[in-house]
């Protein structure tokens, strides 16, 4: 170590400072979905510019809206991950209006409902190039972008599904909330995806981490469901409107500067089982 990283070592930061994002560029991928909304009003309160993307752009500029009528600096762009070019038109805007990228949020997925014996080869084709085709070029466009700088943060959101497989116990009676095989693979692949990414682009400055979810509450799942959900998990109940934002903000942000290819599992307890 060279003396510039020890004085860097050694230097006290204000934990205040450590989980600022003020100045900083943020895009969030699928950013208008239950997760993304989330994610986007931390970073915003956080003190980033957050670029909130989608292929419904409609509803994008209004959660953009809705966080500049609070004060903070947002902005609903189009983005079709399944599109390069989409892909890269967004790159190069952000390029050509901000200069950079300091977070990247891979938020977008694609679920459907088919249990194994539905779920076709079709569905599964569709459904790695919703979930793993698109992941892997947004993190290659958008770290190439980080790269110029030679710092940024990548985070995946993953799954407790890409941990531990679903316990059907609870599904049973609702097929239409019946988990298919391909999510989780996509979340575990993800997942090592991440650790691969966080070894090559470690170099240059840019960390990548997974931020894996357990089950989001919506007052419209079934009641049963979330009864035998809820008493699965240590905590005691499901995750709510608040719960990601910290991790989202701590995985952004220099509070968590030397942590990469890790998976932060936010789940209440539920993989601990």
């Amino acid at each position: 170590m060279n003396t510039q990283s020890l004085h860097s070592v050694s230097e006290n930061v204000h934990v205040r400072e450590l989980f600022s994002l003020q100045g900083r560029i943020a895009l969030v991928t699928g950013g208008a979905g239950r997760y993304g909304r989330q994610i986007c009003a931390a970073l915003a309160e956080a003190g980033a510019t957050v670029i909130v993307a989608s292929r419904r752009v409609a509803r994008c500029e209004e959660l953009a809206a809705c966080l500049r009528g609070k004060g903070f600096d947002a902005e609903g762009l189009a983005l079709d991950l399944t599109d390069e070019k989409s892909v890269q038109t967004l790159s190069s805007r952000i390029e050509s209006r901000w200069g950079k990228l300091d977070v990247l949020f891979n938020n977008a997925v694609s679920v459907s409902a088919e249990p194994l014996d539905k779920h076709s080869a079709d569905d599964w084709t569709r459904a790695m190039e919703c979930n793993s085709t698109v992941l892997y070029r947004a993190c290659r466009t958008f770290g190439e972008m980080m790269s110029h700088r030679g710092a940024g943060s990548i985070i995946n959101i993953g799954s407790i599904y890409g941990v531990v497989s679903p316990d059907f116990r609870i599904y049973e009676g609702h097929d239409e909330m019946t988990n298919p095989p391909s999510y989780g693979f996509a979340k575990a692949g993800m997942i090592q995806l991440t650790r691969y990414l966080a070894v090559y682009f470690g170099p240059m400055g840019i960390r990548v981490n997974c931020l894996s979810p357990g089950g989001f509450y919506s007052p419209a799942m079934p009641e049963t469901f979330v009864d035998k959900y809820v008493y699965r998990t240590p905590l005691g109940r499901m995750a709510g409107a608040n719960d990601i934002k910290g991790a989202a903000v701590f995985l952004a942000s220099d509070a968590s500067a030397y942590i990469t290819g890790q998976n932060l599992l936010v789940d209440g307890g539920y993989t601990a089982l």
